[in-house]
């Protein structure tokens, strides 16, 4: 019997969010550059991806058509990572959360699995197979530890 290599530990994200309105949109672009105009030791967003230590690459990206794009790369489990974000900035995903066409009831802390089903609905996959040059290393290997947070 040939072996099947093991599943790649890395799993892609890539959520595309609609804004309820051109108003919407435009305060989704002035929270986002809020955030990113913060330090990094003072950014939410930036110290929770450094708290979680399973997300190789993030960033925001804003489409056509009034579309928020939050497109990651991720060690793991979908729910753990999805939770670990709830308890780290569930209040950052209350305000995007607050300006999207069909979010899921807010506060997200309170409606995890809601919040965990809706991102699963906005999230639009890959086309072909995913890609990754170290399938079966974690961040946390990558990083070894010297970039392992304390």
């Amino acid at each position: 019997m040939i072996e099947q290599p093991p599943p790649p530990v890395q799993n892609p994200l890539t959520m595309v969010m609609k804004a309820k309105s051109p108003e919407d949109y435009a305060a989704l672009q002035q929270l986002i550059a809020h955030f990113q105009s913060l330090p990094p030791e003072q950014n939410p967003v930036t110290i929770a991806l450094t708290k979680i230590s399973t997300v190789h690459f993030a960033r925001f990206a804003f489409l056509g058509n009034d579309q928020l794009g939050v497109i990651t790369t991720y060690d793991g489990d979908f729910a753990v990572y999805i939770n670990e974000f709830i308890d780290t900035i569930g209040d950052v995903f209350n305000a995007l959360m607050a300006h999207v066409e069909s979010a899921p009831p807010l506060p997200v802390q309170t409606y995890r699995q809601e919040f965990l089903d809706y991102v699963h609905s906005v999230d639009v996959g890959c086309v072909g197979t995913f890609y990754s040059a170290y399938p079966e290393r974690t961040v946390l290997d990558i990083l070894g530890p010297v970039g392992a947070p304390s």
